[in-house]
């Protein structure tokens, strides 16, 4: 489980540094050229996107003792994946902005006016975007400590559960010696009741032999 962990890891890799080298390009190009670079950047996010999701899933397999550091890498991936699409926002402003200047004809300080207006709003979505996303880290986390606690549950019920079974298995076995003791002494009074009785018989039978030869002579 961890192997796959580690591929997609080395996938994510790959792939953020080459977003991060065409994000630098962007401001670069003219034209057609950036378009389509643009274009590739966004299918590249959404392919990041992708493998950060199917590296969670990988996560949540993990078993809970070992649980702990795949969670805090992929909390860096996270942040990572964030700043690479705050980057990338930034670039497609000025990249937008180059666009409408061409088509409209726009005057520099009208441009300049309406690029800071669009980078305040993207500060405050990244701001909002973080609270989003620790909020959803905290509910992950949550998620974790529960599924712990239902394993540690059924572990817990699992003894109990064995516990009783030697306790029944003691209780029998108890039942049968109890049973057995039983039967001996039973057998042991009826043995003594036997002797009682043949010792009277013989005795008996020793006095009236005397009774008799004396009453002979």
């Amino acid at each position: 489980m961890s192997s796959d962990f580690e591929g997609y890891e080395q996938d994510f890799s790959v792939l953020t540094a080459d977003i991060t080298a065409r994000i630098g390009r962007v401001p670069k190009l003219l034209g057609d050229e950036k378009k389509q670079m643009v274009a590739n950047v966004e299918k590249q996010l959404e392919d990041a996107r992708e493998l950060l999701e199917q590296m969670e899933l990988e996560v949540r397999e993990i078993p809970p003792q070992s649980r702990g550091l795949y969670s805090s890498r992929m909390r860096s991936y996270k942040q990572e994946m964030g700043k690479l699409e705050a980057d990338f926002k930034r670039s497609r402003i000025a990249y937008s902005d180059e666009v409408r200047n061409e088509l409209l004809g726009d005057d520099g300080n009208s441009s300049e006016n309406q690029r800071a207006h669009l980078l305040d709003n993207t500060e405050r979505l990244e701001r909002s975007s973080r609270r989003l996303e620790a909020g959803y880290q905290i509910a992950v986390e949550t998620e974790q400590i529960g599924q712990e606690m239902l394993e540690n549950l059924s572990h817990d019920r699992e003894k109990i559960q064995r516990s009783r079974e030697r306790l029944r298995e003691t209780d029998a076995n108890l039942g049968k010696s109890s049973r057995i003791l039983t039967g001996m002494l039973r057998r042991i009074i009826q043995n003594r009741i036997l002797i009682v009785i043949l010792a009277i018989i013989i005795i008996f039978t020793i006095v009236m032999a005397i009774y008799f030869s004396v009453k002979r002579h």
